[in-house]
């Protein structure tokens, strides 16, 4: 505060002013509006991770689940193995076409009909049920029977986890590579580098930060998923058969095994709610953390 400020009493605040209570009560009702928006959150979290610890053992990773009627004892050892299967191959089928289309869409694109139109496309997928991306899959895959006459597995698992993680990748990959400086791209190009080089050795490694934070809120967003995977990978009480076979994935095996009326079903699906909820946070953490990385 300047000597001229002090000296005149006009320019000090005044707490007692309409103007300024007006602007205390608006910030108090913000407040508390955040407040009230934050606590079914923490609420349901910190429900899930108390309930599902309290029924956690370590041996139940090498389980099986039990027969239904049996009293206690089984795991989730299938599931757990299935729901790394299934999201790792919706990686394998997301991840590329995703962070290629953020690319053309960025580097190549530009503002052309044809671009819009990925644009809008995108952002209309972002917003579409999850449990459309299941029934898309099953009339494609599941019910043609068009993988090598199968019908529930987890490569159609995959494939509907994927149609939800393109939007986020896409979007990510192409914002993240508009905040690399163009300087960098006019540097390549000024000594000689062709356009596909600039961005394959250029561009993509200056924004590999904003690219990996999209895939990981990707695997994050569609780790959870269960109404797809319903559709398409089914379930299965054993250990994974290979690809296109029915498998468990702990999304599936939450929503089966929970309104059972056995003890044992619903004890195991607390304890898969809690390995869920622990992954899905920290993968969100470690999105956060790769996002502050990049901002340093």
């Amino acid at each position: 505060m300047t000597s001229s400020s002090v000296n005149n009493p006009d320019l000090l605040f005044k707490p007692g002013l309409l103007r300024n209570q007006g602007n205390r009560l608006l910030t108090s009702i913000a407040c508390l509006f955040a407040v009230i928006a934050i606590i079914p959150l923490i609420a349901v979290i910190a429900y899930v991770l108390f309930k599902g610890f309290a029924f956690l053992r370590p041996a139940m990773f090498f389980e099986l689940p039990p027969v239904p009627g049996q009293d206690m004892g089984g795991g989730i050892g299938n599931a757990f193995v299935g729901t790394f299967i299934v999201t790792g191959l919706s990686c394998l089928f997301a991840i590329p076409i995703g962070v290629g289309g953020g690319i053309y869409l960025s580097e190549y694109g530009g503002n052309n009909r044809f671009s819009e139109f990925i644009r809008f496309g995108t952002n209309v997928l972002a917003g579409v049920p999850s449990i459309i991306a299941g029934v898309f899959i099953y009339g494609l895959i599941v019910s043609s029977r068009i993988l090598f006459g199968s019908t529930f597995s987890a490569v159609a698992g995959g494939l509907a986890l994927a149609v939800l993680m393109l939007p986020t990748i896409i979007k990510t990959t192409d914002e993240g590579l508009k905040l690399v400086p163009q300087e960098l791209r006019w540097g390549a190009l000024g000594v000689g580098a062709s356009k596909f080089v600039t961005t394959a050795k250029v561009v993509v490694p200056s924004a590999i930060a904003p690219i990996a934070t999209g895939v990981v809120l990707g695997i994050a967003r569609s780790a959870g998923e269960t109404a797809p995977l319903i559709f398409t990978a089914f379930f299965s009480p054993y250990w994974p058969d290979g690809l296109l076979e029915p498998m468990a994935t702990m999304s599936v095996m939450i929503f089966n095994y929970a309104i059972m009326p056995y003890e044992a079903q619903v004890q195991l699906a607390w304890a898969a709610s809690f390995v869920l909820v622990v992954m899905i946070l920290t993968m969100n953490l470690l999105a956060r953390w790769i996002s502050s990385f990049a901002q340093r």
